[in-house]
């Protein structure tokens, strides 16, 4: 039977709770943006978010897409350097596509950064001199490789079946070309620096050739539009915001997105499906890392040249890791944020009670307050299928073992963008419909994935779910351990996230916000040098 086929058989019970749809929502956080100690010291190492889901562009459902984004919070008038990849770390994201918590393949970047005129950089008349230029381009740029660039940043990437480290590699190709050097596009300065931004990107979207596959995919790495949606500010200082506001489901979106000028810096990968899968198991798990040598010497004499003062030795160290958003972000104890970052899933036993007896509802009953609003049933076994092991027929591996990932079932089929329920598969079961394409079942661009998680972690599955047998969430999962009917279930942070723009076709994440020349961010700063 198709896995998809039971869970609507399963979820028959839910239709009495329908009327939880509209107010499904709680306090939002920022995905997994500067989410642990040290990785706030490392911005171009931070992974942000993830997303995994069967691509929703017309004629490419038999694909999943991949992206994984970097760099919080970028300023778009962060110049005159802007946000090119630290060329000393190594980006990875991994699939385990047999469920036993281990990748089997990964998909490695590699950074390089090049300076103009032969490492001299691009040089201008003065007086009778010839002089290095300070900024990173000379003129218009549109073009890949644009002779106006100053400094030029390629990547290559090596897919490594089995273990990430002594597993066997393979070079990703360019499809049209043969080449295994891809260029990255510059950022988005602004309008008279790159006057067309979205066909200047265009042209570094690649067909790419996967080694043991006989279909081609595509890819594309370079900055696009933060697309996350969040009252950021408020939602930390103990979600300073008047409860007559944060639990009205109307006001929704009242509130402006504090980020959305910012961007982030994506590695796109669109693969086929058939290429990715094992066998007949349709789910795959997913997440991504960053890691840099062990050793960093700062030279004291330093060379002209770019990033000649870091010399970087050892072995890799792994920094960051992004599986289900937020939760480094507020599921982990802050003295084992770091560990969580450096550790791999087949090792997440150890941070089971974090996930069985979660901290955050009781932090959201201080905060509110909302006294007796966080669910009792502890183990919190609701939230150990829904992080750990996926759902039962939904987004569960045949053969799983408890860790934390994205998990996506590619035999679901993709929804297309204006379809698509913002709630995923929680929202989609409440309000009824075929959208099951949606957080958790992996993780599209639109999806509300802090509203879904959240709810989740005050007890709304089990809430919606009755006696939590329709999920398989564990006898424990039970109403009377829920205070059902208390305003926790309608709490929101006023921001709406289905507002956030993206593209309905691949890389799906909007293009970048200029430094100068439009975004309200840019327009706002004008008018008040005015």
């Amino acid at each position: 039977m198709n896995r998809s086929t039971p869970l609507i058989l399963r979820l028959a019970p839910l239709a009495a709770a329908a009327a939880l749809a509209a107010t499904a929502t709680v306090p939002a956080l920022a995905s997994s943006h500067r989410e642990a100690p040290f990785i706030t010291g490392a911005p171009k190492v931070d992974g942000t978010d993830f997303y995994m889901f069967r691509s929703y562009e017309t004629g490419r459902s038999n694909y999943v897409t991949l992206i994984a984004n970097y760099q919080p919070l970028q300023a778009a008038y962060g110049g005159p350097n802007y946000f090119d990849m630290d060329q000393n770390a190594l980006y990875e994201i991994h699939l385990d596509n047999n469920g036993d918590a281990k990748e089997d393949l990964s998909f490695q970047f590699r950074f390089t950064n090049t300076l103009a005129n032969a490492g001299r950089g691009i040089e201008l008349p003065s007086g009778k001199k010839s002089v290095a230029i300070p900024l990173i381009q000379a003129g218009p740029v549109a073009n890949v490789r644009d002779t106006n660039l100053n400094v030029a940043q390629t990547f290559s990437v090596i897919m490594m079946k089995g273990d990430r480290r002594k597993g066997e590699p393979w070079q990703i190709t360019n499809a049209d070309n043969g080449s295994t050097v891809f260029d990255k596009p510059a950022d988005n300065i602004g309008t008279k620096t790159i006057a067309d931004y979205p066909g200047y990107a265009a042209k570094h979207v690649y067909n790419i050739n996967i080694p043991g596959c006989g279909m081609p995919g595509r890819m594309f790495v370079g900055q696009r539009a933060e697309g996350f949606a969040v009252n950021l500010g408020v939602i930390f200082d103990l979600v300073n915001a008047p409860i007559e506001v944060i639990t009205d489901p109307s006001k929704i979106g009242l509130f402006p997105n504090i980020i959305a000028d910012d961007n982030v810096t994506t590695l796109s990968l669109e693969l086929p499906i058939s290429c990715v899968t094992q066998g007949s198991e349709p789910v795959i798990g997913g997440w991504t890392t960053a890691s840099v040598r062990q050793t960093h010497n700062i030279d004291d004499t330093p060379r002209s040249g770019l990033n000649k003062v870091d010399k970087s030795t050892g072995d890799w160290v792994q920094v960051s890791r992004l599986g289900m958003p937020l939760v480094n972000e507020v599921v982990i104890g802050l003295k084992d944020k770091d560990k969580f970052n450096s550790s791999r899933p087949e090792s997440d036993g150890q941070f089971l009670n974090y996930v069985s007896n979660p901290t955050l509802p009781k932090l959201l009953e201080i905060a509110l307050p909302l006294p007796n609003s966080a669910p009792t049933n502890y183990p919190r076994t609701d939230l150990i299928t829904t992080f750990l092991t996926g759902l039962p027929g939904v987004n569960q591996p045949a053969n799983v073992v408890a860790s934390e990932m994205l998990r996506l079932n590619t035999s679901i089929p993709p929804v297309p963008y204006e379809q698509q329920n913002r709630l995923g598969v929680l929202g989609n079961i409440l309000a009824g419909g075929n959208d099951l394409a949606g957080y958790p079942n992996g993780r599209r661009p639109k999806d509300d994935v802090v509203d879904i998680s959240l709810v989740a972690m005050m007890g709304g599955l089990c809430m919606a779910n009755g006696n939590g047998n329709a999920l398989g969430l564990g006898t424990k999962c039970k109403p009377k351990a829920v205070p059902l009917g208390t305003t926790a279930y309608n709490l929101h942070d006023a921001v709406d996230q289905a507002a956030t723009p993206f593209l309905t076709k691949f890389p799906y994440l909007n293009n970048p916000t200029p430094g100068a020349g439009a975004g309200a961010g840019a327009a706002a700063a004008l008018a008040a040098r005015k």
